[in-house]
């Protein structure tokens, strides 16, 4: 959650991306309730623009740990989950967007990860005509066969959507020394997928995604139906 968020500046320009307001609560609020409602109770965030917001809010709570891997300077998913790991003491741990949300079982997605002796497993969802970003698509095993730009995916019923959660093995993530800034989606994961063991945990929810300013109006707006 320590993207700039430049696409919503102009709704809001006054807070980072996380605590952009759905029904009247920060965005994370929602995300941090469906993580403790699940049993985490140890939460890193990964913050910059505008991070004293954020850290102003969580550091009190009680009802969980909550830390902060705090970025100086931008240094792109993949830079702020490297910087994180020094505060990581799960293997695997999980990785969420901080301006996305699917629901997930995450014992469920535990389990298949485990099964199936995964360096990451990625959450997938159905390709939706409003998504504008690439697709990951699958072999019959379920492994992740390439990653396609969303125009190429043509109906195909081997491709899904990065819904932003992601169970990653700590040493998939400790092998990719790189220099930040740099990308979870374009810089590591089409480099993990050449390794192999990188898999696909399809569910039915929907994603919802308050990265433009479309998105979080319909946001709001499904969310006073």
């Amino acid at each position: 959650c320590g993207g700039a968020g430049s696409r919503l500046r102009p709704l809001i320009s006054d807070r980072p991306k996380g605590m952009a307001l759905i029904g009247g609560r920060p965005f994370l609020d929602i995300l941090v309730d469906d993580l403790l409602k699940h049993g985490f109770r140890r939460i890193i965030f990964c913050v910059g623009h505008l991070k004293e917001q954020i850290i102003g809010r969580y550091k009190s709570r009680d009802d969980a740990e909550y830390l902060f891997s705090q970025e100086d300077v931008p240094l792109g998913t993949g830079g702020a989950v490297q910087n994180a790991l020094p505060l990581v003491r799960g293997d695997p741990f999980l990785v969420m967007n901080g301006d996305s949300l699917c629901r997930v079982d995450f014992e469920r997605f535990y389990s298949f990860h485990q099964a199936k002796a995964a360096n990451a497993s990625f959450v997938l969802t159905q390709v939706d005509e409003r998504h504008d970003g690439g697709v990951v698509r699958l072999d019959r095993t379920q492994e992740v066969h390439s990653f396609l730009e969303k125009s190429t995916a043509g109906g195909r019923d081997d491709c899904f959507i990065n819904a932003g959660i992601y169970l990653l093995q700590r040493e998939s993530i400790e092998f990719q020394v790189m220099t930040p800034p740099f990308s979870l989606e374009y810089d590591i994961f089409p480099k993990l997928v050449n390794t192999k063991r990188c898999f696909g945990f399809v569910v039915k929810s929907e994603l919802v995604d308050i990265g433009t300013p479309e998105r979080y109006r319909k946001a709001n707006e499904d969310h006073r139906r």
